[in-house]
C-alpha cells in the first residue's frame, strides 16, 4: 500500500532548475523560485497509514486538511504580522510562510476513518486501512 505525492500545490518558476542562478534571479524579483514544504514521513503499520509532518511555527488554527477524489491535501499559512510602516530591514528571511501538500490515498483505506491531531509543531494524520485490506486468513476444509 503506497500514497503517491502529488507536485500540485508548488509554485515552481520556470528558473527554479538552473541553481545558482535562480538564487540572483529571486533577490533581483524579491521572490523566491519555490515556496516553503515541511517535512513529511509516511509510514505503515497493521492497522493504517501514519503521515507526519513538521510544522514549525503553525498551529492546530492554521493548518487546513481536505480529502476529495482520494486526495488528501495539507495546507497551511503562517505569518501576517502588523509592522510599523517606518521598518526597514537589511535583511529579511523570516516573512510569511504557506505551503501545500497532496498526497493521492490507494483505495484500500478507510477514507471516512481518517483523524489527525496536532501537538508541538507536528501534524499527525492517521489513515485507517480498510478491513477488507487487512488481510485474512481463509481456513481449508475437507470437500465432501
Amino acid at each position: 500500500m503506497a500514497i503517491t505525492h502529488l507536485r500540485s500545490g508548488n509554485r515552481l518558476a520556470p528558473w527554479w532548475g538552473f541553481g545558482p542562478v535562480a538564487t540572483p534571479f529571486d533577490r533581483l524579483v524579491g521572490e523566491p523560485a519555490a515556496r516553503w514544504m515541511p517535512a513529511v514521513d509516511v509510514e505503515e503499520t497493521g492497522e493504517a497509514l501514519v503521515l507526519t509532518a513538521d510544522l514549525p511555527g503553525f498551529t492546530e488554527e492554521s493548518v487546513e486538511i481536505r480529502l476529495e477524489n482520494r486526495v488528501l491535501t495539507l495546507r497551511g499559512e503562517i505569518g501576517g504580522r502588523a509592522e510599523p510602516a517606518d521598518r526597514h530591514y537589511h535583511r529579511r528571511e523570516r516573512r510569511l510562510r504557506g505551503f501545500q501538500r497532496s498526497f493521492t490515498l490507494p483505495r484500500t483505506v478507510a477514507a471516512d476513518a481518517i483523524t489527525a491531531t496536532f501537538e508541538n509543531g507536528v501534524l499527525q494524520v492517521h489513515i485507517p486501512k480498510a478491513p477488507e485490506s487487512k488481510g485474512r486468513t481463509i481456513p481449508v476444509r475437507r470437500a465432501s
